[in-house]
């Protein structure tokens, strides 16, 4: 059965019921429908000083084309909280039109693991990634109509690119200005996609609306003859950035298929840009519920890294511990196994791709210093004898300071967590203190310096390479007195080098830098490596082809 036909199934309770059982007040919620809301941001003064309850952080070994089931078992979790008893809440990203088109066909869980209304939230959900398009193309339109009527801030060169949450290669590089009209200038452009927009960024990192607009204003579009910066406010254009931002900054309220309350908001992808949730999101979950489960996008090499180094740190927030979801299929997958065979056993390619694993374990534990538990997510293919094979393994490795939980969330949704959901509530409760945080690296450590104790420390490679474009861009960003913000690479998800296809993470390696750029507003420094784009492609066989209406007018084909 498809997660659709699932998720069809299920009788969800009205919105307002759901909001109502959180706390949330009738003037506190905005209905878009019968089963979706807006939570209005007047919440945040009302609920400022309520203790704040356990934040759960699910991550990843690196992704593979068979699936590891982060964000099902992020939502079979919260379930499975709420079955033993807990107070919970998810706090997951907004899933973006390319993916949902393009290879994965949809981001709100599986099987009876899953956040509703699926299909609402796959396509246009209320709005929010629809509005950055907006807003970001409102100001790529500001700029060049300042160029066009006369020019006056004296912009040399356009940093800033169009947008649009769909997977349209072609639109990687453009020309524009070709129409030959007077005063028209025509120059090279580009498209990225809506989530990595830095207005996606602005939006998941900013705290209230001023904070929204501050930022908004403090975008660098280009700069000027002389060389210096120009920033969206010298055009004026961050007020109406703001209007068209207006609902899109309110979180919005779902539900699992078990009632769960769910908060969706905000979707920067993990490998192209930082790949978190909302900030005003993660830290309302941690408001309305004593355990706030959320997930940070890709492998922890990415998600992770980037939720701890750039997201905790600007909120001053913590996760009480970090589950790590991993798969046999995947594991083997990691240790050179073939993908037509991944089903048979293999306990040679197990071993092997377990190197995967105990990296992530390691820089969670070692780097960061926070409580671990391996999520084993079960496939009715699994056979007994490699299941115990890899907790042996796993506790063999962490000297038994690892916990692991063989998790069955896509079959028997939050029935199938509560192992896991108990391990994770005894956890956070026998905590003596809070639970400390070490970061990768420190704000004022030089640019490169930060980006090479990511590589190493993170992705383990040997050593980081620079083109002569990046280190430019480096001394550039120095000069103009950006060196202390935290960096967000960008790289493959496919291996924690920056090759994607080293899929059995061969070493040594190398990260190679290509460019470094600066995202003002945002307030971190993107290093962009290897071959990754922020526009990315369509496969040879979209999912967008099995996608369509059937004559009642019902989605199918989204999974």
């Amino acid at each position: 059965m498809e997660d659709i036909e699932i998720a069809k199934k299920v009788d969800l309770k009205p919105i307002s019921q759901v909001a109502k059982e959180i706390g949330l007040e009738e003037n506190e919620i905005n209905l878009y429908g019968k089963w979706k809301a807006k939570i209005s941001l007047d919440v945040q003064n009302r609920l400022k000083e309520k203790k704040k309850g356990n934040l759960v952080l699910v991550t990843a070994i690196n992704p593979t084309p068979l699936g590891e089931g982060k964000t099902t078992i992020s939502i079979g979790l919260a379930d499975g909280l709420r079955k033993i008893g807990e107070k919970s809440i998810l706090a997951l990203r907004e899933p973006s039109l390319g993916p949902v088109f393009g290879i994965k066909g949809g981001a709100t869980g599986g099987g009876y693991a899953q956040v509703a209304p699926m299909e609402d939230i796959n396509l246009h959900f209320t709005g929010d990634i629809h509005a950055i398009t907006a807003a970001n193309n409102l100001l790529a339109a500001m700029i060049d109509n300042h160029i066009f009527q006369g020019n006056d801030l004296d912009i040399k060169e356009v940093t800033w690119k169009r947008c649009m949450d769909l997977n349209d290669r072609q639109l990687r590089k453009v020309e524009v200005g070709l129409s030959g009209e007077k005063n028209m200038v025509p120059r090279e452009d580009g498209f990225d996609i809506t989530v990595a927009s830095e207005i996606m960024a602005i939006l998941c990192l900013a705290k209230d609306r001023e904070d929204l607009k501050r930022r908004l204003g403090n975008i660098i579009i280009g700069y000027n003859e002389e060389g210096n910066p120009v920033k969206a406010k010298d055009l004026k254009a961050e007020g109406a950035m703001a209007v068209l931002l207006k609902d899109a900054i309110e979180p919005n309220l779902v539900q699992t298929l078990e009632h769960t309350p769910a908060i969706i908001h905000g979707g920067p992808f993990a490998n192209i840009a930082h790949g978190c949730n909302s900030i005003i999101a993660t830290k309302l979950g941690m408001s309305l519920a004593d355990f706030c489960v959320t997930e940070a996008g890709f492998g922890a090499d990415l998600g992770a890294e980037k939720f701890l180094d750039i997201k905790c740190r600007k909120a001053g927030i913590r996760p009480n511990v970090v589950v790590i979801v991993a798969t046999l299929k995947a594991l083997k997958y990691h240790g050179g196994a073939e993908k037509e065979h991944i089903q048979e056993e293999n306990k040679e390619a197990l071993a092997k791709g377990m190197k995967n694993l105990m990296k992530h374990i390691h820089n969670m534990q070692n780097v960061y210093h926070l409580p671990v538990i391996v999520a084993i997510n079960r496939y009715s293919s699994d056979t007994k004898e490699e299941i115990e094979y890899l907790e042996n393994s796993i506790k063999e490795q962490t000297k038994e300071e690892v916990q692991v939980s063989l998790v069955e969330a896509w079959e028997k949704g939050g029935e199938g967590v509560t192992d896991l959901a108990r391990k994770v509530a005894k956890l956070c409760k026998n905590q003596k203190k809070t639970v400390s945080l070490d970061y990768c690296y420190e704000l004022e450590e030089a640019i490169e310096e930060k980006i090479e104790k990511i590589a190493t420390k993170i992705y383990g490679a040997e050593k980081v390479e620079y083109t002569k474009e990046a280190i430019n861009q480096m001394n550039k960003i120095k000069e103009l007195g950006y060196g202390n913000l935290p960096v967000c690479i960008a790289k493959t998800q496919n291996s924690l080098s920056d090759d994607p296809k080293n899929i059995t993470d061969q070493t040594p390696y190398t990260i190679h830098v290509k460019e470094v750029l600066l995202k003002a507003g945002a307030e971190f420094i993107v290093a962009i490596t290897g071959k990754i784009m922020t526009m990315p492609g369509l496969p040879k066989h979209p999912a967008a082809e099995n996608i369509t209406l059937d004559e009642r007018g019902n989605v199918i084909g989204i999974f």
